[in-house]
């Protein structure tokens, strides 16, 4: 016999025990666009503690719609590697490589899953934890209240580092510019903004500008080009995967450092 009642239970035992297993952790990613959701891989596969937060329904950010809605994506060689560690299809065409939006959007996500990352969708960021210059958390809320301007109090994660994949917004830069000033790693001390489309220039600095950004705050995919001032790429995705591996390897090493000094 199936019952609404067990169903209701099934799910509200189910889901606050996800999240009660989720509100420490060693890494915490606003945004599960391409670059957030390799970072999570790569960390999950690394040991690490990872929760990915997402404002939206779906998954897979800019990705999902490819270029103008026709949904295929490119990547350049140097990217094949990460592109081949997912299992994703592809195919050459000159210097670019071909690959299926859906496909790709749904294979980072199953992989970082399936490593270990836990990812909340329809969960918004909206203030971070501050302790003595650090950003050590953050504060979130459902994203319906956020869109529709209730009054709701927020409730809060604590994380040993965290990671800014919200893409174009650089939602948790801008959050900590808002709250504290221009305190940001930039040449201005702020959130420089995005330049308009140049793929390859975008494509070329998005691994420099893939660093830690305030202490305890990594950013990563476009929301690193929109801290750092560069421009946005498109509908090439190559350095956003980049991107998000470069950002486990910055948050690596960062929690090792802090492991290290603690001894």
């Amino acid at each position: 016999m199936i019952d609404e009642i067990d169903i209701t239970r099934t799910i509200i035992e189910g889901y606050v025990e996800d999240f009660l297993k989720n509100i420490d952790i060693d890494v915490a990613i606003a945004g599960a666009g391409p670059s957030g959701m390799v970072a999570a891989y790569y960390l999950a596969k690394n040991g690490y503690h990872v929760v990915v937060f997402e404002g939206k329904l779906s998954i897979g950010g800019g990705m999902l719609g490819g270029g103008m809605m026709f949904s295929k994506i490119v990547i350049q060689e140097e990217v094949i590697p990460v592109i081949d560690e997912f299992g994703i299809k592809y195919t050459k065409h000159k210097n670019l490589y071909l690959l299926d939006a859906l496909e790709t959007a749904s294979s980072l996500c199953l992989s970082a899953i399936r490593s270990g990352a836990k990812i909340f969708n329809l969960i918004t960021v909206v203030d971070v934890l501050i302790r003595d210059t650090k950003i050590e958390g953050l504060v979130l809320n459902w994203s319906p209240i956020d869109m529709i301007n209730l009054h709701i109090d927020p409730l809060s994660i604590r994380a040993k580092m965290v990671i800014d994949a919200t893409g174009h917004t650089a939602d948790i830069a801008r959050i900590i510019e808002k709250k504290i000033g221009k305190c940001l790693a930039t040449e201005t001390g702020g959130l420089i903004g995005e330049k308009s489309m140049w793929a390859e220039k975008g494509e070329r600095e998005i691994i420099g500008n893939t660093k830690e950004v305030y202490p305890g705050l990594v950013v990563t995919g476009m929301a690193a080009n929109a801290v750092f001032g560069s421009p946005r790429m498109g509908a090439i995705f190559g350095g956003m995967l980049l991107s998000g591996k470069k950002a486990a390897e910055v948050v690596i090493d960062k929690l090792k450092s802090a492991e290290n000094s603690s001894f």
